[in-house]
């Protein structure tokens, strides 16, 4: 078995970095099921902004809030603003196209691709910048 990624939510801004909270990441649950995020799953924070990588658990923030807020620790290495990808894994023995949700301003979501045909053409552009 190996680990692969399973889902993305890429470019996603942060809204919100709360020190006090004690740690994780608050994701608007509309967000969470687009990228097929469960509540306390484990995932990988990139912060395109600064360079920075964590590794947290998300917890539920309000459906349609668009909120991505950084909470702890973390809040230290990212910041309000930043622009990050939060990733999921799974380890499998058969691999499947990650399912990858693009978000605009504002993290609504421009599209998602699941499919080895959506995401044709797009590895080298906008998915990988």
């Amino acid at each position: 078995m190996r680990i692969f990624l399973r889902s993305k939510l890429h470019k996603a801004t942060v809204t919100e970095a709360n020190l006090e909270y004690v740690g994780s990441v608050t994701i608007d649950r509309d967000l969470m099921e687009a990228a097929d995020l469960a509540e306390h799953e484990k995932v990988l924070i990139v912060d395109n902004t600064n360079g920075a990588r964590l590794e947290t658990y998300v917890i539920p923030g309000e459906r349609g809030s668009r909120v991505v807020c950084i909470n702890g620790a973390a809040a230290h290495l990212v910041s309000a603003g930043d622009e990050v990808i939060i990733m999921a894994f799974e380890w499998t023995d058969a691999p499947r196209p990650p399912r990858v949700v693009l978000l605009g301003p504002g993290n609504h979501i421009d599209r998602t691709l699941d499919e080895p045909a959506q995401q044709e053409g797009v590895l080298e552009g906008e998915l990988y910048r």
